[in-house]
């Protein structure tokens, strides 16, 4: 199994619409991507490696998917309209990971 991260880092000018991405982006995508989506999770960020220290991301996204060219299969006809919808809660670049989960 993998998981896509799609973290969004925070900042002085960071804009980020929680409510929105957890109410209307995470399942829209959930939609679209369809059954090789396997779930998702969301984590907003409350602090860095230091204590009272902010957090590196104001939050992440998490997609799960039995392998990399299922996300890729299921992704590819989709990408324009996710990406359109980001400007709707952030302001942040989105950086994106892709994992095998180990344990």
């Amino acid at each position: 199994m993998i998981k896509v991260s799609i973290m969004y880092p925070a900042g002085e000018n960071a804009r980020f619409d929680m409510d929105y991405y957890r109410t209307h982006h995470m399942p829209m995508v959930q939609r679209v991507l369809g059954a090789a989506c396997k779930g998702f999770t969301i984590d907003r960020g409350l602090g860095g490696d230091a204590p009272g220290s902010p957090p590196r991301y104001v939050a992440m996204g998490h997609l799960l998917f039995d392998s990399v060219e299922e996300f890729q299969t299921a992704v590819t006809p989709h990408i324009a309209d996710i990406t359109a919808d980001i400007v709707n809660y952030t302001t942040a670049k989105p950086i994106i990971q892709i994992s095998e989960i180990v344990v």
